[in-house]
C-alpha cells in the first residue's frame, strides 16, 4: 500500500494546499478501502513510546537504592518489549551528565522540570528478569509487526522515529534476555511470580496501559499485587488507574507504602520528578 504522501506538510516542506490534497488522499481512501477497514478491524494501537525511559531510569534506580538486590521485570501491555531494556539505553536530562549505557545506541534526553532532582547513580540496577505480557506480542523480527509500529508514529515526530529505529536494534540484539507472553496479564501474572528467584524483587510496570482496562480489572491488577504482597516483597509503577501521574506502589514486610513519583509527558519528553 503507497499513500500518495507528496501532499501533507507532515512529512514534505511544500506541499500542496488543502484543496489540492483532499482528492488524492480520497482516491487512496476509495482504492484501499478494503485493505484499511481489515487494518482497522484487526490491529491494535500499541505505541511504543521509548522515551518513556527516561523517567523509567530513575524510577527503577530509585526501587533499587531502596533494596539493593536485582530486579525481576514484570511489563503489562509490553507491546514488542521496549522498555524491558532500560538499562540498556543511555540518558542525558539537559546536562553534560550521562547515564545508563554508556556505549549504548540508543540515546535518550528527557527534561525535568521543576526544582527536585532524582538521585542518579553512574551503577546501573542490575537485571535479572525481563518478562513482558500483552494481548498480543508484536515480533520485530515480523515485518508487518515492525511496519505497524512504525506507522504509528506521526510522521512529523522524526526524533521518535530515529529512536524507534535504534531501539530496533537493540531488542533484536537482546531478544533472548526477553520472555515476553502473549495473554491476559491480569491471569498470567500469579504464574510469572512463581518463576521469579526469591533473591530478586519483584517490579510491575506498566505505562499508558491502565487507561485502556475496566474499573473491575484496575482493582483486581491492584489486588493481585497486594496478594503478591503476602508472600513476597513487590513493586508497582503505573500510570493512569486513578490519573496520569506516575505512581509507585511498594510492600515491604507486607507493609504497604504509597508515592507519587512524577508528573510525566505522555511522549517522555520530560516529567517533573515528585520526590
Amino acid at each position: 500500500m503507497v499513500c500518495q504522501h507528496l501532499n501533507y506538510q507532515s512529512i514534505v516542506e511544500q506541499p500542496k494546499v488543502p484543496k489540492e490534497s483532499f482528492p488524492h488522499f480520497r482516491d487512496f481512501c476509495s482504492k484501499y478501502k478494503d485493505q484499511i477497514i481489515s487494518i482497522l478491524k484487526e490491529k491494535m494501537v500499541q505505541t511504543n513510546e521509548i522515551r518513556r525511559c527516561g523517567y523509567l531510569y530513575p524510577s527503577f534506580s530509585y526501587v533499587y537504592n531502596k533494596v539493593k538486590k536485582p530486579l525481576a521485570l514484570i511489563e503489562i501491555g509490553t507491546s514488542a518489549g521496549f522498555q524491558l531494556l532500560w538499562d540498556k539505553y543511555s540518558y542525558s536530562y539537559y546536562s553534560d551528565e550521562v547515564y545508563g549505557k554508556m556505549e549504548s545506541n540508543v540515546y535518550i534526553k528527557s527534561e525535568i522540570k521543576g526544582e527536585n532532582l532524582p538521585t542518579f547513580s553512574k551503577k546501573i540496577p542490575p537485571v535479572f528478569n525481563r518478562y513482558g505480557l500483552d494481548l498480543h506480542i508484536n515480533d520485530l523480527s515480523n515485518i508487518e509487526d515492525s511496519l505497524w509500529l512504525n506507522s504509528l508514529i506521526w510522521p512529523e515526530h522524526k526524533e521518535r522515529r530515529a529512536l524507534f529505529e535504534q531501539a530496533f536494534g537493540c531488542v533484536m540484539n537482546n531478544k533472548d534476555e526477553l520472555n515476553l507472553i502473549e495473554g491476559d496479564g491480569l491471569e498470567l501474572l500469579p504464574r510469572i511470580i512463581e518463576q521469579i528467584p526469591t533473591d530478586s524483587i519483584i517490579c510491575i510496570f506498566h505505562t499508558h496501559v491502565a487507561n485502556q482496562i475496566s474499573e473491575d480489572e484496575k482493582h483486581k491488577l491492584l489486588d493481585n499485587v497486594k496478594n503478591i504482597a503476602i508472600k513476597r516483597d513487590v513493586f508497582h509503577i503505573y500510570n493512569n488507574i486513578w490519573d496520569r501521574d506516575l505512581h509507585l506502589d511498594y510492600f515491604i514486610n507486607s507493609i504497604e507504602h504509597n508515592e507519587i513519583l512524577a508528573e510525566t509527558d505522555g511522549l517522555g519528553r520530560w516529567f517533573r520528578w515528585m520526590l
